[in-house]
């Protein structure tokens, strides 16, 4: 029989299932978002459990390495002052001549739809460090964005 035929496993066939993807930086989190981090193991421990399949369970698995990991190199920040945007900020801007208000927290807790960004986005880059009545450059325009007023988030 020919080498081209024959066939070892099921398994050489599979695509490969990779570790989920870190973000780059440091691991900033909120203590709303260190919480969130610790349910997330909680729960994914509890379905690895309950888990009926190996497939399953394997996926489960990946997913806690990375929330794990994520539990482990989390670095809690102090919340802020009132003085200037930083993480852990809830600010309210001006942008295009509509007010906003967003909240500035890590990767995990970050939820656009929310209003929620990660401190590595390009608007929470732009607004970090700037001051209440303070207008900033973004996006290529000169003062496009006006800070309205910055103050620490809201516990949980």
């Amino acid at each position: 029989m020919s080498v081209a035929f024959r066939r070892e496993s099921d398994e050489e066939h599979k695509e490969p299932r990779f570790e989920i993807p870190l973000p780059p930086g440091p691991n900033l989190v909120t203590a709303r978002g260190l919480c969130l981090i610790g349910e997330r193991v909680t729960a994914l421990t509890a379905a690895l459990e309950a888990a009926a399949d190996e497939a399953a369970r394997e996926a489960i698995r990946r997913d806690l390495r990375y929330w794990h990991t994520r539990q482990t190199t989390a670095q809690p920040v102090a919340a802020p002052g009132t003085d200037a945007v930083a993480f852990g900020s809830r600010v309210r801007f001006r942008l295009n001549g509509r007010a906003r208000q967003i909240d500035i927290v890590g990767h995990d807790e970050a939820d656009p739809a929310a209003d929620r960004i990660a401190f590595s986005a390009p608007l929470a880059s732009a607004l970090i460090g700037a001051e209440p009545g303070e207008r900033i450059d973004f996006n290529g325009r000169v003062e496009a964005i006006e800070v309205i007023a910055t103050g620490p988030l809201d516990p949980g």
